[in-house]
Parts: C-alpha cells; structure tokens; sequence
C-alpha cells in the first residue's frame, strides 16, 4: 500500500484539503442563504449556478490546462475558488451569488481534471482501479468531515467562510510543491448521446434522474434540514450521516449487481429510495430521521454507479470510455436542474416538498425501469461490467476506472487480431451487431 500511495500522496493530500473547503462551503451557502431571507427558489437558482459553471467548466478547462501546464492552473482556480468563497459574504446579494457560483463550478471541475490527469499519468495500468476507489474515498470522506466544520461558529459569521477560502488555498501546497513531472492531458472522450439512448436507455435515464435528486439534496438539504428543526450543527450531521451512507452501503448493494439482473436490483434501489423518501418526509428532526437519511443516502448515491456498471453490460468495450462521458454530461444536466426543481417544490409545498420531490423523480425512475425490464430485452455483452462507487468528477477520472482497463486490452486484442488477419490475408472477424 505504500509503494501505491507514495507516487500520488500530494495529489490525493491536496484533494481532501480542496473539497473540506468546498464541501464546508456549499453546506454554508445555503444555511446563510436561509438565515439572510432568500426564498427556497432562489437558493436552488443560485445552486444550480454551481452545476452550470460545473458544466461549462468542462469544455474550457482543458484549453486552460493544455496552455499554461497543471500547476498553474491548479493554482489560478484554486485561488479563483477562495476568492468566490470570500466574496459570498462581503457581498450579500443574491444575483452576485449566482455569478460567484457559476465561476466557482468553473474552477471546482478544472481543479478536479488536473487531479485525475495527474493520477492517469502516476498509477500504472494494474493499480488504477485501486486508485480509483482510494480516490473516491477521499472524495466522499473529506465531504463527510466537512460537514462538521459547521460546529466551530454560527453561519452568519464570517469564520466558516474564512475557513473555506483557507482550506480551499491550501490545496495549493500539495500540489504546488510536488517535484513529480506534469503529465499530459487526455482527450476528451467523444459522446453521441442519442447513440446511447438507443443503446443503453436505462443507464442513461438513471444518470440524469440521480443528477435531478443528487443535485437537489447538495443545493437544499441543509435548508430542508434547518426548516425541520436542526440547528446548523444538527444540519451538519444530517448530511455527514447521508455522506457515509452512500459512502458504506454502495459496496454491498454494487457486489449484489454484480452478481444479479442489475435492471431488477436498480428496481428495487429506487423503489425503497421512494419509500424512504416519503417516510422521511413526515419525520422532523430526530435520531431516527438520521438512521433513515444514512440509508436513503446508501441507497440514492448507488444509482448512478449501478448506472455505469449496466452501462459497461450493455456496450462494446470501445465504446464505454464515450458511453461514461455521456453519462457524466447527462448527470451534470440533471444536476444543473435539481436544485431549482427541488426549490420550486419546496416554495410550494414546505421542506417536505424536498424528500416528496425525490420520492417523485424516484418513482418515475422506478416506472421506466421495471417497463425495461419487463418489456424490453437488452443485449448484454461480454465481459460484464464491474460495480464501482464514484462521484461525478470530471470526464479524466474514466481512465482510472477497472472497466476502463479491459477496454484497453480489449482494443490492444482486436488490434492485434486485425493484425494476424492481415498477415495471413484473411479477413478480420467482422464485429456483431446488437439485436
């Protein structure tokens, strides 16, 4: 373990500083959002101005990254980024908010690429997977422990929003005293939507209705939270508690898929996510209201990582690598949308309109999944795809998964029986067509 982990220690040190800020900082946003007066529909805008940046960022970063090297990129969004954080209260506006959000998605995802860049080119081809998953854990562990930040002052101060900017600058050193060679930055897999909606329908719906109901939960949880009861400290246990659940029980209910229809069991993941949802929308602030957020939270992050894996089931290996960025965009859509869906039905219906709208997104989830799997046979190809517990990132952590492996190898075999063929003048096998 620690021949693997002394290549990239700096990389993943100077991730968990990076999302403690940003994961104390979202969860801040919406809690001095609530405590300034804004509405429920005006916070999901202005957090959805997060997921736009997020998106946009996707297509500026890599011109940035290729012109000016990954150090400095990292250091001109992660400065961006504590900037944005600091300016939130100074500047007490709403509209300045939804501006800052949408630069501070565009520094989150450029920061996030040259990471996983820089992991692509450390790790060799026989270790990416577990990077991969020691990766993600830091993701999800450092949004957990940041929550807890909460603790140390009132949101209405300026202390959190100076620790954020803090924490986030720190990220800095890392990544900005490593001695290690800056790697070169792969391209962007290319993504024809429409080719995988026809292909993988399902994987791909589950990508975006995870973005509608993840998105809604990052942008207006703490609000749901604070309207029910919990002070801000009780706002960030809720989400510590739904963090760890998706971080905990994604391992078991991914093992399950693996070895059973992942249609049936991505049925019965959004149907309990449903209930749960509705169970939970008629509790207040309690401890058995956590217990249920920690499962909900188990069964909710699952979705869009079972989603990846039916995918891989359903693709030829040279197309998951495209297949997964598809994926990414259709939960960035999703998640651009969700907290302002998520904030309208709340400004109609109270903080219970936020667990009844996952539960609706859930059960459409649920209809279009059991009609796939009742009424509609998918060709699966061989080698099936492998459960992973991820986050959406951005587009360069697709070289680290395992699936991402085999692809490679894949391609390196049909290569080299074209190869053969070709010596021999025969033929290369032609490809099968899907029924």
């Amino acid at each position: 373990m620690r021949t693997l982990l002394a290549p990239i220690a700096s990389l993943l040190g100077g991730v968990a500083l990076l999302l403690l800020g940003h994961g104390l900082l979202n969860t801040l946003l919406t809690l001095r959002g609530v405590a300034e007066g804004y509405s429920t529909g005006l916070i999901g805008l202005m957090m959805s101005g997060y997921f736009l940046g997020y998106l946009f960022g996707t297509w500026t970063a890599p011109p940035l990254i290729r012109r000016v090297g990954h150090i400095r990129a990292f250091a001109c969004c992660a400065a961006l980024g504590a900037i944005a954080a600091l300016l939130h209260v100074l500047i007490l506006n709403p509209w300045v908010w939804l501006l800052l959000r949408v630069l501070y998605g565009v520094a989150l995802v450029t920061l996030y690429m040259v990471v996983e860049s820089w992991l692509n080119a450390r790790v060799s081809s026989d270790k990416r997977g577990q990077v991969f998953a020691i990766y993600m854990l830091v993701n999800l562990g450092s949004l957990a422990v940041a929550q807890q930040l909460l603790r140390l002052d009132d949101p209405l101060s300026f202390t959190l929003f100076a620790l954020a900017g803090i924490l986030i600058c720190s990220g800095l050193m890392p990544i900005t005293l490593t001695h290690q060679a800056q790697p070169t930055l792969p391209d962007a897999p290319s993504t024809d939507i429409r080719q995988l909606a026809r292909i993988a329908p399902l994987p791909l719906a589950a990508s975006g209705l995870s973005g509608l109901v993840l998105g809604g939960f990052w942008g207006l949880a703490p609000v749901y939270a604070s309207q029910i009861g919990y002070d801000a400290s009780g706002v960030g246990l809720m989400m510590s508690m739904t963090i760890l659940g998706g971080a905990l029980l994604q391992w078991p209910i991914g093992r399950f898929s693996d070895t059973h229809d992942r249609r049936l069991v991505m049925l019965w993941v959004v149907v309990l996510a449903a209930a749960l949802a509705v169970l939970i929308g008629t509790l207040s602030a309690s401890g058995l209201q956590l217990g249920l957020m920690f499962v909900w939270g188990g069964l909710a992050f699952s979705i869009y990582s079972v989603a990846v894996a039916q995918m891989v089931d359903q693709l030829l290996p040279d197309e998951i690598l495209s297949g997964s960025s598809g994926l990414l965009l259709t939960n960035g859509l999703g998640s651009a949308i969700g907290p302002l869906a998520a904030g309208a039905a709340m400004h109609v219906v109270g903080p219970q309109g936020l667990p009844w709208y996952f539960a609706t997104v859930f059960i459409l989830l649920a209809a279009f999944s059991l009609y796939r799997s009742h009424r509609v046979i998918d060709l699966l190809n061989e080698p099936h795809g492998h459960f992973t517990p991820m986050l959406r990132t951005s587009h360069t952590v697709l070289e680290l998964m395992p699936d991402a492996q085999e692809t490679e190898q894949a391609s390196t075999e049909v290569d080299a029986e074209e190869e053969t063929a070709e010596e021999a003048n025969e033929p290369p096998q032609a490809e099968a067509k899907r029924a």
